[in-house]
């Protein structure tokens, strides 16, 4: 696909800019919107995105568009990093061809910073899917929210002796950052985030409190898995599991779930999700604990 953005016009009527951080929340209702109706609910938060656009280096001037009608936000989209894409249109403005201008402008948008695939998330079968699908973009890997069902527990499992799971200290988050980027390097084909852009989206993001970061430590006090929890209103969602390499087999992530499922309910959540793709190869561990799939995505890209 090489179309370019300027060979597909927008209706009239309607203008585009970069956007700015002051976008946020015109952004996040735009998602919003599009979630409810592609997959029944909402599960974007607008820290999410403040997250994303705080990291240390991210241009939004030269990253991200929005498209306007008037002063309204009805589509957007933006490249982070080096090869992933996020866009989405207000529901009530679908069939205009805002969508297929806003995959040609990521394409062009991702070329100019020398990359040579830019894809993103879509709900499989959603109309983001058909569109990405109609123009020439594969599927690149499958990922799926789980949530435990109402009255379900994930089963304990004892730690091993001398290990403890509890909320990490300041001074541990270098570490939890490092188990995290070993464990997510071993699958994704990435440079390896800096410790600055874990904060922004981590420990930085809006609404983040001490207990939300949760570490297991080994008998000498070192940091050997790590989970981050995301509280919204009533969801409690596991945004990020990892366990070191040399530590896996001892029940270590189990613990980990049951620790921030608990820890989260005695903060006000009464549901509990979170997501994994098939790169990972977790999905069926996550079934076997009580975990059911709520919604199914696809990650489609295309060559530049």
């Amino acid at each position: 696909m090489t179309t370019n953005a300027r060979t597909v016009d927008l209706p009239g009527g309607l203008t585009t800019r970069p956007l700015t951080r002051a976008d946020s929340t015109a952004v996040y209702e735009v998602i919003a919107q599009q979630e409810l109706v592609d997959v029944g609910e909402v599960e974007i938060e607008e820290a999410d995105i403040i997250g994303d656009w705080q990291r240390p280096g991210h241009d939004l001037s030269t990253r991200s568009i929005g498209v306007f009608e008037g002063d309204r936000l009805v589509g957007y989209a933006e490249v982070m990093g080096a090869d992933r894409g996020d866009a989405a249109v207000h529901p009530d403005r679908r069939g205009l061809g805002i969508g297929t201008w806003l995959a040609h402008w990521m394409q062009d948008a991702a070329r100019r910073q020398g990359s040579t695939v830019v894809g993103m998330p879509v709900p499989q079968g959603s109309a983001g899917d058909r569109l990405l699908e109609s123009l020439g973009y594969h599927v690149r890997w499958n990922s799926w929210v789980l949530e435990l069902l109402e009255g379900a527990r994930i089963p304990e499992r004892p730690l091993p002796e001398g290990y403890v799971v509890r909320a990490a200290t300041d001074d541990e988050h270098e570490a939890c950052w490092t188990v995290q980027e070993d464990a997510f390097l071993e699958w994704s084909v990435r440079e390896r985030d800096p410790f600055e852009s874990w904060q922004a989206t981590t420990t930085q993001r809006p609404g983040f409190e001490p207990w939300n970061l949760r570490v297991v430590t080994d008998p000498t006090g070192e940091v050997v898995a790590m989970a981050v929890i995301q509280l919204g209103s009533e969801c409690a969602f596991i945004a990020r599991l990892a366990t070191r390499k040399d530590q896996r087999g001892r029940g270590l992530a189990q613990a980990l779930l049951v620790d921030s499922f608990a820890v989260a309910a005695e903060h006000g959540a009464t549901r509990s999700e979170l997501s994994t793709d098939s790169r990972t190869g977790a999905l069926g561990l996550y079934e076997k604990v009580g975990m059911r799939v709520t919604s199914v995505w696809v990650n489609r890209a295309v060559d530049l």
